[in-house]
């Protein structure tokens, strides 16, 4: 009964480890990463730190059933011929291992929803809002709240031989309205962490929608993550993140006539997309179709 009970109040306090580490902000070096990539916006470093706090906590019970299993090999060994003593039932420590798995997996569980549910807010006003539509097999980012010259919202699409490029600020909330023209697709920009299907006949503002903040200006590949047939593979796109200030100026440059390309240049940067790039065979179909 002494064994058991010193069992028990070990794996109580390896438990309390596990608790409070998960809770505690989690430092953002690479060896605490665990193999996490790293993002650039504000919701990934959540998810970030629910990760490593899960590592931990799982080397935490790793080390300690571990060390069980050695104490057991070496303090249960065999000795000689003489049938040890048989123990029929240790209740505190049954009750301990049976109680002790369902407290971990709440826990756990209890942290994964509350990372989720900030990671999936969208309650905040947002400083920007893009919709974005996915059809076979491109994409087109529509900023609503602009004007071109022939009065319809500023937009760019892709083509068969051009990378659409997604323009952001930094350090802005923005929304995100995604719909469907035709089949289920998925966007999925991967330093973003994040990817959404977009569900067609989903209404904008309900289930088609996620808000994110980027913290870090470059240049990103986007990609649909879901197979949504025959040139799926062919269907890129690129987040260009750039300052407040650029954003704006791009977006006045945009209204007043120019193309992305143009207006990307207008503010230093380059007007055709550096991550990703149309693939030959997509080309030459589509050369061969006009032909």
């Amino acid at each position: 009964m002494a064994r058991g009970s010193r069992l028990a109040r070990l794996a109580a306090l390896g438990l309390l480890g596990v608790l409070t580490l998960s809770g505690c902000s989690m430092p953002n070096n690479q060896f605490w990463r665990f193999g996490w990539p790293e993002g650039i916006t504000e919701q990934s470093q959540s998810m970030r730190e629910l990760w490593t706090g899960s590592v931990i906590a799982a080397l935490i019970i790793g080390f300690l059933v571990w060390g069980l299993i050695i104490y057991s090999v070496i303090r249960h060994r065999k000795r000689g011929d003489e049938l040890p003593k048989q123990t029929a039932y240790n209740l505190p420590l049954e009750i301990a291992y049976t109680i002790l798995p369902f407290v971990i997996i709440a826990g756990l569980f209890f942290y994964t929803v509350t990372v989720q549910n900030k990671v999936l807010d969208d309650s905040k006003k947002p400083d920007e809002v893009v919709a974005v539509n996915a059809f076979k097999w491109n994409w087109q980012f529509v900023y609503p709240e602009t004007s071109g010259p022939d009065g319809k919202p500023v937009n760019t699409v892709g083509t068969s031989s051009e990378i659409p490029i997604l323009v952001l600020p930094v350090d802005r909330t923005i929304r995100f309205e995604v719909a469907s023209a035709d089949v289920i697709h998925s966007f999925w920009v991967p330093e973003f962490l994040f990817k959404l299907d977009v569900i067609p006949g989903n209404d904008n503002g309900r289930d088609n929608v996620f808000q994110v903040t980027v913290r870090k200006q470059g240049a990103y590949v986007g990609r649909c993550a879901e197979l949504c047939g025959t040139y799926h593979a062919f269907m890129n796109f690129e987040v260009r993140s750039v300052s407040g200030d650029d954003y704006d100026a791009y977006l006045k440059a945009r209204e007043s006539g120019m193309d992305t390309a143009a207006a990307l240049e207008s503010i230093g940067q380059p007007g055709h997309a550096t991550t990703t790039r149309p693939l030959p065979l997509f080309q030459e179909s589509s050369s061969q179709a006009g032909g």
